[in-house]
């Protein structure tokens, strides 16, 4: 078992590797062709080459998680369907190998990319994504959304607070500060504008620079009166933290599973519409699960009969039918949020829909035949 997990396990690496490998290279050409767009502007043209390729290069990791259950399922086609190929599966299976025991064999391997992609999805490609993110503003701009920037919403024990944050400069502080302040009642109690604003070193508060702060004294309808103040600096108290600005700016899938969590929990917690962050999060979760998917619908190749012939056929079959779990995947999420479906029912669909046609193939190609 030890040889022949040894062999499997290998040329399942092998081509996986390989198929990776080739994706990537179309991505970085691709992303790179689109990247030169941008060479030459920025201030005083301080975007170059180096700055593309190292912005593409950063949007690697990103691209190994989206490609990896894909390359595990036309990587598994490809061995399977050799090894089916020059008669070698055959041997194994008249030496003991049974349709269980390969299929046991093929699902601890499918958690080792279950592993990886998680740890490449959940803590390589964020930090990578959001150094790409940075070094392009540093030289073309602010990273922003649209003209208004962020919104975000906190309530706090006896008031409510919407922030608007315009942007984020490369060094990840805030700029464009503005916190409207509300009583119970919904009345405006105060306006607080900053010109920038950095995180503090265990994020429970905003420390606010060349702060204006208007104070609404409601005392009746002709005896309301407004307090200007101006101050250098403010400490302001709040539970938003760096994460949360970050994906209000960028783009929740590339955030951490734990930072999402908190997020949507703060969204909940202020009577906002989580609806889509709890989207990415069930899909965080269940597209690792996927490489497992992969494996079983990639085993029944192992079984079909055949001597001659290419078997660049059934490697064009994995790649439409890893492509079309891609599709299928990106649109459950959109239509799911449409419709308001179940998040994890959104998110699990896809995996769901593969995993009976991997079973019902296993069951048909392996066990009955």
């Amino acid at each position: 078992m030890k040889t022949l997990r040894r062999l499997i396990y290998g040329e399942v690496f092998s081509a996986v590797s390989f198929v990776v490998l080739g994706f990537l290279g179309l991505f970085f050409f691709f992303d790179l062709i689109d990247e030169l767009q941008w060479v030459g502007k920025g201030a005083q043209g301080g975007y170059q080459v180096r700055h593309a390729l190292s912005y593409v290069t950063l949007m690697i990791p990103s691209h190994v998680y989206e490609l990896l259950p894909i390359a595990v399922l036309i990587g598994t086609i490809f061995v399977m369907a050799r090894l089916a190929q020059s008669s070698e599966f055959t041997i194994l299976r008249t030496s003991g190998l049974g349709p269980f025991m390969a299929l046991r064999h093929l699902l601890w391997l499918g958690l080792a990319f279950v592993i990886l992609t998680f740890a490449v999805g959940d803590y390589l490609s964020p930090f990578c994504d959001r150094q790409a993110q940075l070094l392009k503003s540093r030289y073309l701009g602010q990273i922003t959304v649209g003209q208004t920037g962020a919104w975000l919403k906190e309530r706090q024990a006896y008031t409510q607070q919407a922030v608007n944050v315009q942007a984020l400069t490369p060094e990840g502080d805030m700029q464009g500060i503005r916190i409207y302040e509300f009583d119970r009642a919904g009345l405006l109690l105060s306006l607080t504008q900053a010109s920038s604003g950095t995180f503090s070193e265990d994020d429970d508060a905003w420390l606010l620079s060349t702060v204006q702060r208007d104070e609404f004294q409601h005392q009746g309808q002709e005896r309301d009166t407004i307090k200007r103040l101006q101050m250098p600096s403010l400490r302001w108290p709040t539970a938003i933290s760096s994460e949360m600005v970050s994906v209000a700016l960028l783009k929740p899938d590339r955030m951490k599973t734990l930072d999402l969590f908190q997020y949507i929990r703060h969204l909940e917690q202020n009577a906002q519409s989580a609806h889509r962050y709890e989207i990415e999060f069930w899909k965080k979760v269940f597209y690792p699960i996927s490489c497992l998917v992969m494996m079983v619908l990639a085993l029944p190749f192992a079984y079909l009969h055949f001597r001659s012939g290419s078997i660049a056929t059934f490697v064009f079959i994995g790649v439409l039918i890893g492509i079309s779990f891609f599709l299928l995947n990106n649109v459950f999420g959109y239509v799911g949020n449409l419709q308001q479906w179940a998040p994890w029912l959104a998110a699990a669909a896809p995996g769901l829909i593969y995993s009976f046609l991997s079973l019902g193939a296993f069951g048909w190609l392996v066990l009955r035949r």
